[in-house]
């Protein structure tokens, strides 16, 4: 009885999380910027250069802590964020709600971004967001397969549990609608050697959650990995 109210609590905070709990600079915002996070937000590398060279602190944040790194990152402003990371930029830093560059990248389904990310330092293995999760958590949560492809290459840790108690392959279950994306996701992390009896914090095992939503696919690649 006490699992199943545990699984019920859950599950009715999963349906209340948002896509993203990211919140990207506003249009108002983007206007007010002014020195680093302007040049980041239009994609200016020249004036990047420029300003760095002058002494302007590459790591100022604006009122949500945001970098000028995590705007290029947000803006997808790919040059710009090449430039600040070259130039010494942190691709680590977290803002306000714990997000990082690599974060804000897998969620938005961005694989430019996370590339460049990746190959300037970034850190897959980061435990980001008030969910204390990790980018790969957040892409499997959204279904974005190609990302979560990437970060396992990146060596992401794929059964970290966040704090509510869920690992990359339960939410690509708990969170995913058991369509194509979803279940690409899930057979990724399986193929990668993702637990595939780590249960929830009710004691539910994948392929129970699985079968409990009659996800077939998902239940015959768990199977067939020797879930129980």
């Amino acid at each position: 009885m006490i699992l199943r109210i545990l699984t019920t609590l859950l599950l009715a905070v999963a349906a209340a999380l948002p896509a993203s709990a990211q919140i990207a600079p506003t249009a108002a915002e983007l206007r007010a910027y002014g020195g680093l996070h302007a040049a980041a937000a239009r994609g200016d590398v020249a004036e990047i250069e420029k300003r760095i060279a002058a002494g302007e602190n590459k790591e100022a944040t604006d009122d949500r802590a945001r970098t000028p790194l995590h705007v290029a990152a947000y803006q997808k402003q790919y040059d710009a964020a090449r430039a600040l990371i070259r130039l010494g930029a942190d691709p680590n830093k977290l803002e306000i709600d714990r997000y990082d560059i690599i974060t804000i990248a897998s969620v938005a389904n961005d694989l430019p971004m996370l590339r460049l990310a990746l190959d300037g330092g970034g850190n897959p293995r980061a435990v980001t967001s008030r969910y204390d999760g990790t980018a790969l958590i957040a892409a499997a949560h959204l279904g974005h397969v190609e990302v979560v492809r990437l970060l396992i290459a990146a060596k992401a840790p794929l059964d970290h549990v966040n704090n509510l108690k869920w690992t990359a392959l339960i939410e690509s279950i708990v969170l995913g609608d058991g369509g194509k994306n979803h279940t690409e996701t899930l057979r990724a992390l399986v193929e990668a050697g993702a637990d595939v009896n780590l249960p929830d914090g009710s004691g539910a095992t994948p392929l129970r959650l699985a079968r409990s939503r009659g996800y077939r696919e998902m239940v015959a690649i768990l199977e067939k990995a020797g879930a129980k």
